[in-house]
């Protein structure tokens, strides 16, 4: 109904994707759609921060679809810069059933994955070492990176074009009523009310619902990313995925990569990259992987939360049953830039029609949680 009021928090990827998709719905308004983010330069948001980069290779039919809807936008969009040089996930002997059950999986939802046998391998991409590979299997195409800022800039300006008011403030607490309903978001510049309210602070989610004492297990995991050069270019290389747990993708005339914490992963560590894990894990790793890249040099690092949902590693998408107003879009664990369009267009849908039209989102229903029925998603990077 156009006539609600709808204050979307966190004016990210995908808080902005709901708010231009909502925008542009039969009989809406932008007026009557607010976002609410404290920082315009987006300085420590995880969609400015991310490596930026788009698969079909998950083990949910849904990732994988809402993957496919990102896709057609960002070829739609310019200034993101999609490259679909594809992903290539490696896997050792002990992890060739998996990758051959979810390749199955994934050809079966219209992903166009192949897969490789060492030799194979090799002939495509001769710098790489594959002595310990049983199995590789590589996006051939609509997988690959693109300009997180970008995407994210298109999104808030399609918003604002429509009428969208971006409000500068920061969210302290949100406030309920006797019924449980959300009445109000306290913020730095007073109390902002609405009738229906989108969570979207990605890795800050948890903490803000915990003021109003709801349970959202979405915290904030750093991840810590790295740039090198290197004498070996790697022609023509994917976004490679190791059965290490290290990642690398081109960028530009560079390489960037990174891989899981050295230690225990805790939640709201400072946004430093981990000073120990290139130089004891990744450049081991790159050198075993990549010979020549034995090398290479590190030219800079740089830190970012995944807004991690430690229930199930996936979305978290869709009304609280407790505060029935609030719509949580949050806890993607890594995979929520290239999701955000397909989950702004179904929360606008939602909030329009009162269900989903294009895509069901309804399995990332936060009902999941109370009813002990996890949506596992397997990988996650």
């Amino acid at each position: 109904m156009p006539q609600q009021r709808v204050l979307i928090l966190g004016g990210g990827a995908i808080g902005s994707a709901v708010a231009a998709f909502l925008a542009g719905m039969p009989g809406w308004q932008g007026q009557h759609i607010t976002v609410l983010e404290r920082d315009p330069s987006y300085a420590r948001a995880s969609s400015a921060l991310s490596a930026a980069s788009i698969r079909q290779q998950f083990s949910t039919p849904l990732n994988i679809a809402l993957s496919q809807f990102g896709l057609q936008q960002l070829r739609q969009q310019p200034e993101a810069g999609l490259q679909e040089q594809g992903y290539l996930y490696l896997a050792s002997e002990a992890g060739r059933g998996r990758m051959e059950a979810l390749h199955q999986l994934q050809t079966r939802h219209g992903a166009a994955t192949e897969l490789m046998g060492p030799a194979q391998l090799r002939q495509r991409w001769p710098w790489l070492a594959t002595e310990d590979i049983a199995l590789g299997s590589w996006g051939r195409e609509g997988e690959g990176w693109f300009d997180g800022w970008g995407l994210l800039q298109g999104l808030r300006r399609q918003a604002m074009q429509q009428g969208v008011s971006y409000l500068q403030a920061e969210a302290l607490s949100l406030q309920r009523d006797a019924s449980g309903a959300l009445c109000g978001v306290l913020t730095n510049q007073g109390l902002q009310q609405a009738d229906v309210y989108v969570l979207a602070c990605g890795a800050w989610s948890g903490q803000l619902a915990a003021t109003a004492d709801l349970q959202v297990p979405v915290s904030a995991k750093r991840r810590s990313v790295y740039a090198f050069r290197s004498a070996e270019t790697a022609p023509a290389c994917p976004l490679v995925i190791d059965p290490s747990g290290l990642w690398f993708r081109p960028e530009g005339e560079q390489f960037i990569c990174g891989g899981p914490p050295l230690g225990e992963d805790l939640a709201d560590l400072p946004l430093d990259p981990e000073a120990q894990l290139f130089e004891e894990r990744l450049w081991p790793a790159l050198a075993q992987r990549v010979p020549g890249f034995e090398s290479l040099r590190q030219t800079r690092a740089w830190a970012g939360y995944y807004e991690m949902n430690d229930f199930d590693h996936n979305g978290l998408v869709g009304a609280l049953e407790a505060c029935p107003n609030l719509l949580l879009a949050c806890g993607f664990s890594g995979h929520g830039l290239q999701h955000a369009p397909g989950v702004g267009r179904g929360l606008a849908e939602w909030i329009s029609q009162g269900a989903y039209q294009s895509l069901d989102l309804s399995p990332l229903s936060p009902t999941r949680m109370a009813a002990k029925r996890p949506l596992l998603e397997l990988n996650v990077i």
